[in-house]
């Protein structure tokens, strides 16, 4: 353990104040979406009009997180067909995906939204399901009070760009190396 001296002097002040931010978890550790969905309960506790877009979970799945956060007033689009590895036919699965960005890009243009949550949105991008370009223009060009979540590992460098924080999870451990299975309740 790294003995360290509690700072005396505050980070310097904030001046600016902007109508909406762009904001990523990605990284190879647990919890993008589980941060996201952190910031979805501030949200409402703010009385901010939310929605979230899944991209790989499936509407069949039953998750904890879409259960709670339906009964308080978000709307909740699970529009992807599961993990890709379980796939039946991967050129369905793409045109799944393209949909899911389809609606997602209407969301964040509809100026219906404080917030949208894009869970899972870097695979399909990665993928090359999404034209990357694309997403970036939709959110640069978003209505000024809707700001943006974007989950996923390996977030590409032009949504970098233009995110206003980006922040990476970073895995030590985890259960699922040693062979533990996704915990209700804590997973999902």
């Amino acid at each position: 353990m790294t003995s360290q001296t509690p700072p005396t002097e505050p980070p310097p002040k904030a001046t600016v104040r902007e109508p909406s931010l762009v904001l990523i978890n990605t990284g190879d550790g647990k919890g993008k979406s589980t941060a996201a969905f952190g910031t979805i309960l501030r949200a409402i506790a703010r009385g901010w009009k939310v929605g979230v877009v899944q991209f790989l979970k499936s509407g069949d799945w039953n998750v904890g997180e879409e259960k709670t956060l339906r009964d308080l007033g978000v709307d909740w689009w699970a529009l992807g067909d599961g993990f890709t590895w379980d796939s039946k036919d991967m050129g369905e699965s793409e045109a799944i995906g393209r949909e899911a960005w389809s609606r997602a890009k209407q969301h964040i243009g509809s100026g219906d939204y404080d917030l949208i949550v894009l869970d899972e949105v870097t695979y399909p991008i990665n993928w090359e399901w999404i034209d990357v370009g694309e997403v970036v223009e939709a959110i640069s060009s978003r209505p000024a009070r809707t700001s943006v979540i974007l989950t996923g590992r390996d977030a590409p460098a032009p949504l970098i760009e233009i995110a206003d924080t980006v922040t990476e999870m970073r895995k030590v451990k985890h259960a699922y190396d040693r062979g533990v299975m996704a915990r209700r309740g804590i997973d999902y």
